[in-house]
């Protein structure tokens, strides 16, 4: 048998002439009852064989790709579950993207010979299109329903409309002939809590029952939130997109995207808005998109069967996600391609892009805030900027970014406070007691009463004669020439000042909040928190830079432009960030004063810790994500990180052809490993394959049940060719099938930077390690993330999925 070694790019691939070969291993984590871990990859090495050197995947894979030998040995009919994933394990994306590529050759190759197959091949085709026009029809409806639903409950802590239950406070009045240009959110049809219960609409009474009614009902909603969340979908808390990131790396977490899921997060994200919590509802949006694409794609074979496939839907998902949770199709795009998605092909792109689309359009189409917009808080600014507001825009930049830093640290360190005490252990006690305390605290001040999306449109939107808000209260000189909106040497008011300090206050409670607020166990979003977290800029300290009369500050743009930075530093999102806020104005002129501002923010937050919010989050909670943005520098060779060490007891393994059934569920019953590399014999540890823990399993069960004279001390044959056995032995059973035969491998010399780099760009679950063609140990995506932590003198326990 002779060997030829290829030296390429710094790792070794061996081939062999004789018995097909190579092999993929991963181990995985010794969970209680359940084996957490990151799972196996194949790895390649090819022993011996004239079986196709190509990938030769079993069962699920479609069959053998170039093999002449039958699929399954052991039957005529694939094994149900062999080449799926058990649950908290990751998926091996180079056996699933041939699965797909079979699936394509054996539908293309039918399709001529009759009109059914032509239909068939077209409906696989098209199949992508449907999947993501149903998505996105999905999601624009739920995001309306959403809107519309958390509007009018959030207005329901006020008060009520006694014309018709089902309108908000706005609707309330807009057909009443009572209301006054001055108060036009008072009318006869829309009545106060007070004035239903007590009969009075102003005095101390009034406000008294009023404060206990918004109370009263920020705490039922949120306990009702909690309570929805417990019982029936625990994964319907959160923001989501730490774990949809996780999920489009690979992970499989069942449940996750599921209708329960979906049901409860859609009611509960409702809830949790209108309980008045400093949260938002744009991120929980992408994970309900993201549960509508999984869902629509079990009616779709091609999707339902290949977990790539699927994601290749998730990441459109979260693209229409994003698209109607703030209005910007190109943006929700963009964050897919930079934030969530771990692979992206082209044809993902157009479909992200026409899933955007038709959410967007959806959205458009229900109009939820009557403004025949997409969003609450959109704007258009007509003053252009000035050179020296760069200054400004880019110390927003900074203050982004030290906000970012800041909040991740204190946010982390709290939840990870929460996951280590007692504390942890009461979900809905906290959610009370954080409900309870934004409720009291917020009343009070107008700037923290109001709904997020309403507070954010108060303060981007520009002053101008329509605008009651105190923000607006300028003097008007009644002797004037002046026409009404020349605002700029007009005095301010005495509301003016008074607004500044409310949102002076308003600031430093969004900040302290949003910390605590963010991961408990409601649906918690981020983006508009973050959007608060600076209001505006006093814009009278660029008075003696402008011309007397000259409108040349527009203090919404700042708000605007600091928004954007502070969700920047939190985040770090650049290129998404600017494309969704630039939707959001609508203006082309502003897009540099918002580059300014997220990249220094990003710089900014940096220097503090290259980690957003999202990758913090996926570390506290230890899914086994490699990040692309992250870089590996160490020199560190395959052989450093490989198991077993010296210490440890030798690598599990499975022979070609001298095991019996018994042996095989002896070695599964006594480990923990999600694989085991196949040798040809003890001595020789030349490489065949990998075989699964699931796939054997379940095969040997299938055996047993259909297959007649096998026994415990029937010889398990891994070769393409049974070896002769005497007369009286029991029937032997053949297990080629579902051996993987193209495992990834690379030498005990390769350089970790290349191993991880591997890891990163073919989603590989582990790699086989091996010195002249004989396997000395695996290394899996569990060994690289523990490594990665050590080197950054972290507890490796510590950030391990639990």
């Amino acid at each position: 048998m002779e060997s030829e070694q290829l030296f390429h790019r710094g790792y070794y691939r061996n081939s062999y002439n004789s018995i097909t070969s190579a092999s993929s291993d991963e181990e995985l984590l010794d969970g209680a009852g359940v084996i957490m871990d990151f799972q196996t990859s194949e790895d390649d090495n090819l022993l011996d064989g004239d079986a196709s050197i190509g990938t030769h995947y079993t069962m699920t894979n479609g069959g053998n790709i170039n093999s002449s030998t039958h699929l399954l040995d052991l039957l005529d009919e694939p094994i149900p579950g062999v080449g799926t994933y058990d649950d908290f394990h990751t998926i091996d994306w180079v056996r699933e993207k041939c699965k797909d590529r079979e699936r394509h050759r054996r539908i293309n190759s039918k399709k001529k010979e009759s009109a059914w197959e032509m239909t068939k091949s077209l409906y696989d085709a098209w199949s992508g299109w449907l999947v993501v026009t149903l998505t996105g029809l999905a999601s624009g409806a739920l995001a309306g329903l959403i809107d519309i639903a958390a509007d009018w409950m959030t207005d329901l802590k006020e008060g009520i409309c006694l014309s018709a239950l089902w309108f908000n406070h706005e609707q309330c009045c807009w057909g009443s002939n009572e209301t006054t240009f001055e108060e036009r959110d008072k009318c006869p049809q829309w009545k106060t809590w007070a004035e239903l219960i007590i009969g009075q609409a102003e005095g101390p009474g009034s406000y008294i029952m009023n404060y206990i009614m918004y109370i009263f009902w920020a705490l039922s909603f949120a306990f009702l939130a909690v309570s929805l969340v417990k019982v029936f979908a625990p994964y319907a808390c959160g923001s989501g997109i730490p774990e949809i990131k996780t999920i489009l790396s690979g992970f499989i977490i069942r449940g996750y995207l599921g209708k329960w899921t979906l049901m409860i997060k859609t009611i509960t994200l409702v809830l949790a808005v209108a309980s008045g919590l400093s949260l938002g509802k744009e991120g929980p949006l992408v994970h309900v998109a993201c549960c509508c694409g999984n869902i629509f794609s079990y009616l779709f074979p091609k999707y339902s069967t290949n977990e790539a496939k699927k994601r290749e839907v998730l990441s459109a998902a979260s693209a229409a996600g994003v698209s109607v949770a703030f209005g910007a199709p190109i943006g929700g795009v963009l964050f897919s391609l930079e934030e969530v998605s771990y692979y992206f092909p082209l044809k993902t792109l157009w479909r992200s892009f026409f899933a955007a689309l038709v959410a967007a359009f959806v959205l458009r189409s229900i109009n939820p805030f009557g403004n025949s917009r997409l969003v609450l808080f959109y704007v258009e600014y007509h003053t252009p900027w000035y050179l020296f507001e760069l200054l400004p825009f880019i110390l927003l930049g900074v203050f982004g970014g030290l906000w970012g830093a800041f909040f991740i640290r204190a946010n982390i360190a709290w939840c990870r406070r929460r996951k280590s005490t007692k504390f942890g252990k009461y979900p809905v006690l906290e959610v009370i007691i954080v409900a309870a305390i934004t409720a009291v605290i917020a009343f009070p001040n107008p700037y923290t009463r109001l709904n997020t999306s309403e507070l954010i449109k108060e303060l981007f939107t520009d002053c101008g004669p329509l605008e009651s808000s105190s923000l607006c209260d300028y003097r008007n000189d009644m002797n004037a020439s002046k026409i009404v909106d020349d605002i700029p040497d007009r005095p301010a008011g005495t509301g003016v000042y008074s607004a500044i300090w409310q949102l002076c206050l308003a600031l430093i409670f969004k900040i302290i909040m949003t910390v605590f607020t963010f991961g408990i166990k409601v649906p918690s979003g981020l983006f508009i928190p973050s959007m608060l977290a600076y209001y505006h800029h006093d814009w009278f300290i660029f008075k003696e830079w402008c011309e007397v009369g000259a409108d040349c500050i527009t203090p919404g743009l700042y708000a605007m432009v600091g928004a954007a930075a502070c969700l920047g530093g939190v985040t770090r999102m650049t290129v998404s960030l600017v494309v969704i806020v630039f939707e959001l104005t609508g203006g082309l002129e502003y897009i540099v004063p918002l580059m300014a501002a997220v990249m220094t923010s990003k710089w900014v937050g940096d220097a503090f810790g290259r980690e957003g919010i999202y990758e913090a989050h996926i570390r506290l909670n230890g899914y086994p994500f490699l990040d692309a943005k992250e870089e590996f520098t160490h020199t560190t060779l395959a052989a450093d990180v490989m198991r077993p060490r010296r210490s440890d007891p030798p690598l599990a393994v499975l022979t070609q052809d001298n095991m019996t059934v018994e042996d095989i569920e002896n070695l599964i019953n006594e480990t923990s490993y999600n694989g085991f590399p196949v040798i040809m014999s003890k001595e020789s540890q030349r490489l065949v394959g990998f075989a699964l823990r699931r796939d054997l399993t379940i095969a040997i069960e299938s055996a047993r049940k259909k297959q007649e004279g096998i026994v415990g001390s029937s010889r398990v044959c891994f070769a393409q060719h049974t070896p002769s056995l005497p007369a009286e032995s029991p029937r032997p059973l053949k297990l080629r099938s579902i051996l993987d035969m193209s495992p990834f491998t690379v030498t005990d010399h390769t350089p970790m930077e290349i191993v991880v780099d591997i890891f990163r760009k073919l989603g590989l679950r582990q790699c086989l390690v091996t010195h002249n063609g004989r396997l000395l140990g695996i290394i899996t995506k569990k060994d690289i993330l523990r490594h990665m932590a050590q080197t950054a003198n972290q507890d490796p326990a510590s950030i391990m999925f639990n």
